[in-house]
């Protein structure tokens, strides 16, 4: 079997076609990602000897808490929706010393993630300043903080055009990083401006401009919280910026409702059917992961509901009561 790298830049050379997602040019030229000769070296020693994986999350699936998110889908009603792959969650619990421990449902089920993957933009461009070739100014923190926290379409394209698409594809298919591994059918994409015009390339196993699979953005949140994206420093730069969103709907929406005080970093995506969210939570002395893609007409409902189960399976009932807000009523006494 080709090693995974080769399967990727092959696949990066085929002709992309017409999708269903958001819409681009399809008279657009395409490119093929030409490597620099340092990435190429790097992925000809990873086809030798593989580069350690940071986040090899699906080597820590633990069979109790699979067992747990799959009935937590039944008691929802959504579990029909799984079997149909119009929805994907992964969960990860860091609480307990050791390995993590891992669920997932249509982990590596590749979805359309609208804004979702900004985060792989995120990661690029810190990147590049890491390397010296980008400065973290004013204006690049701000834009950067708003393509986040308010999920701003025109930061996150002129963010796309400083950072440049084919330098973020190449972050996302490095052999440190693997966000997108054919292995795992996918995973972080970003091949189009967040915008009309500016289609550059879909990704080239499913063929969409802005994709995810649960798994993938999981292991972009446990590099996050682990240190592991960019530098130390960087990583908790990152954390900052993802933290506090000011978008107060799906997972945040219920979560302020469970635990106002909880620290979670979030990014959120929705465009027509598609729906997703994805959270690295801290409270109460516990750490968590949890990501939800949807193709719902329903619109977001099913996410509020979603992360309030999952917290559930993580969270004692005892924390949740003492600390959910006070009615105004309580307050009142």
């Amino acid at each position: 079997m080709a090693p995974w790298w080769l399967v990727a830049l092959l696949a990066l050379a085929l002709p992309s076609v017409s999708s269903a997602d958001d819409l681009g040019d399809l008279g657009d030229d395409y490119w093929e990602v030409i490597e620099t000769t340092s990435i190429k070296e790097l992925m000809a020693l990873d086809g030798i000897a593989r580069f350690e994986d940071n986040a090899p999350l699906w080597d820590y699936e633990d069979a109790e808490l699979q067992k747990r998110v799959e009935q937590a889908l039944v008691d929802l009603g959504l579990d029909d929706k799984a079997r149909k792959k119009q929805l994907s969650v992964a969960l990860v619990d860091l609480s307990l010393p050791g390995p993590p421990r891992v669920a997932a449902i249509n982990g590596d089920e590749m979805m359309y993630a609208a804004s979702l993957p900004k985060i792989a933009v995120l990661l690029a461009a810190f990147e590049k300043i890491a390397q010296g070739k980008m400065t973290l100014d004013e204006e690049t923190e701000a834009r950067l903080t708003r393509m986040i926290k308010v999920s701003s379409n025109r930061d996150a394209t002129a963010m796309m055009h400083k950072v440049g698409k084919e330098y973020i594809a190449r972050v996302l298919l490095s052999p440190r990083y693997r966000l997108y591994d054919p292995e795992h059918n996918g995973g972080l994409w970003v091949g189009k401006d967040y915008a009309k015009a500016g289609l550059w390339r879909r990704d080239p196993l499913h063929n969409l401009s802005h994709g995810a699979t649960a798994m993938q953005v999981a292991r972009f949140y446990y590099l996050l919280a682990t240190d592991n994206l960019v530098t130390p420093e960087h990583s908790r730069k990152m954390r900052e910026i993802l933290g506090g969103s000011e978008l107060n709907h799906k997972f945040v929406r219920a979560l302020r409702m469970i635990d106002p005080r909880a620290a979670v970093s979030r990014k959120s995506g929705s465009w027509s059917t598609y729906h997703s969210d994805s959270v690295l939570v801290e409270r109460d002395g516990r750490r968590y992961i949890a990501v939800a893609l949807a193709n719902n007409p329903t619109k977001t409902r099913w996410l509020g509901r979603i992360i309030t189960k999952l917290d559930a399976l993580l969270i004692p009932e005892e924390t949740r009561a003492d600390q959910r807000p006070l009615s105004a009523n309580q307050a009142a006494r």
